[in-house]
Formats: structure tokens, sequence, C-alpha cells
């Protein structure tokens, strides 16, 4: 028997089927836009999956007409910026969010569609997946708002397209659609529709989900390792080095091989 998972709050919708874990960002009146506790519960429903054999890979999604439309402003009402930074409220649970995402042993895909804008686009960066439609919007607009990057923008976005493409981005604030977003290296894939995004998160997510577990998490863990700075030949002896005692399945993985 499994962990059981579900959202305290109405803002989340937790659904398991097939060994994935889809959360869905449940307020599409106000395009999914997140409030603290939404931050909050996202991780600890992460960390939740971490001894749970039943869960693979995680999927993050959005109700409605998008993804997330990022902060919610109207929870900053009264708020006075320190120095364009948007604050503890948000800043503190995010952090912990996202370092949850990274550390996570499960491969997290963010499925985005109709909207992904500057929070947004930072919790999908911190994802190692992206997949989205055409007319997906995408776009980092602290710069337009007289704000500036606390969640990592800064890092993983210049990470993912390289400094000078991600400063266009940043410093015009411009809109970038979804076959953009994946010439740029933001996105994986951009289809037709929303069907279609279904379809192919559904078919990646259930690819990874049958390979072995401990493998596709000791391979996040040295993806992580690729990008924390170190030289080449330190890296390469920390892939060597590292054990991973829970890939328990290659015997059996083999012998299956062996007789197809």
């Amino acid at each position: 028997m499994g962990e059981e998972y579900k959202s305290s709050t109405d803002y989340l919708l937790v659904n398991l089927e097939n060994n994935i874990l889809t959360i869905t960002l449940n307020r599409p009146e106000a395009l999914n836009a997140y409030r603290p506790e939404m931050l909050v519960e996202i991780r600890e429903i992460i960390i939740q999956t971490e001894d749970d054999p039943n869960v693979a890979v995680i999927v993050i999604e959005g109700a409605g007409k998008a993804f997330s439309a990022g902060v919610d402003l109207k929870v900053l009402q009264g708020f006075d910026p320190d120095a364009g930074k948007i604050g503890d409220l948000f800043d503190k649970p995010a952090a912990l969010a996202w370092d949850t995402f990274r550390k996570s042993r499960c491969p997290i895909i963010a499925k985005v569609h109709g909207a992904c804008f500057t929070g947004a686009l930072e919790m999908a960066l911190h994802c190692d997946f992206i997949f989205t439609t055409l007319d997906t919007k995408f776009g980092d607009t602290h710069a337009k708002f007289g704000l500036r990057p606390t969640w990592g923008m800064s890092q993983t976005l210049s990470q993912a397209i390289g400094v000078r493409k991600a400063k266009d981005m940043s410093f015009s604030a411009r809109t970038v659609l979804g076959d953009e977003a994946v010439r740029l290296g933001i996105a994986n894939e951009a289809v037709e529709d929303k069907d279609a995004l279904d379809t192919l998160v559904d078919k990646r997510a259930g690819q990874i989900a049958s390979n072995s577990q401990a493998s596709v998490s000791a391979f996040k863990d040295l993806y992580n390792v690729a990008q924390s700075g170190l030289s080449m030949d330190d890296a390469l002896k920390e892939e060597f080095s590292r054990e991973y005692p829970d890939i328990k399945d290659t015997n059996d993985r083999l012998a299956g091989f062996k007789k197809d």
C-alpha cells in the first residue's frame, strides 16, 4: 500500500496513476497565480514521494487556460518592495521548494500551456523537463515591474539558453512563444495544442517510469553535479566515485533483456 496524496487546499489537485504523480495548480480564475501556501504544499508533496516506490515521475501542470501567470500580485497589496526584492512572504517558501525540486529523486516535468511568466518560468526552469505548446507565451517580466530575481532566474535561464540570450529575454521583458522557447533551449519540445501536449507528456513520463527508478535518480544527481561548476576532471572523478546502493535491479533487468 503506497502513500496517499492529497492537498489541504483547493489551490492544488494531486493524482497518482501509473507511477506518475500529477500536481495541478488549481486557481484557473487567477491564471493559477501562486499564493505562498501553494509553494509550501508543493514542496511537502514532493518530499512525501521520496520514499514511495509507487512514484517514478512528477508532473506539474496548470488547470484551465494557463500553466501559471506567476506570483499573485493581489497578495502583495500593501507590500513595500525592498530594493526590488519580492520579500520573504514568497521568497522563503520558493527557495525551499526549488531546492526540493533539484534534490528530488524523481524527474519533474513542467507541462506548460497558455502562459508561463516570471515566477512561473522560474518554477518550470527548476524542473527537469519543460514540454509545451506552440502558442504558449513565456516571459520574464521582473524588469518591467521594477523587480529583481530571487528565485533563480539569473542562474537557471542563463544555464538553459546562454547568458546573452537570457539577457535579451530579461532586459527586454519580451514574450517568447513555444516554438522559439524550444529553439532557445527553454523547452524540450512544443506541440500543436493541449491535447497533443497531454499525449506527449503521458508518453514521455511513461517511458521514464518504465526504467529503473534508482538508475534515473542517480542520473539526476549526476546531472546536478554537471551544473555545480566543477571542472571536467573533478566532475568526472565525482561521477566515478559516487555510490548509489539503491540500484538493485540491474541483474533482473539484464536477465529480461536477454530473454527479449
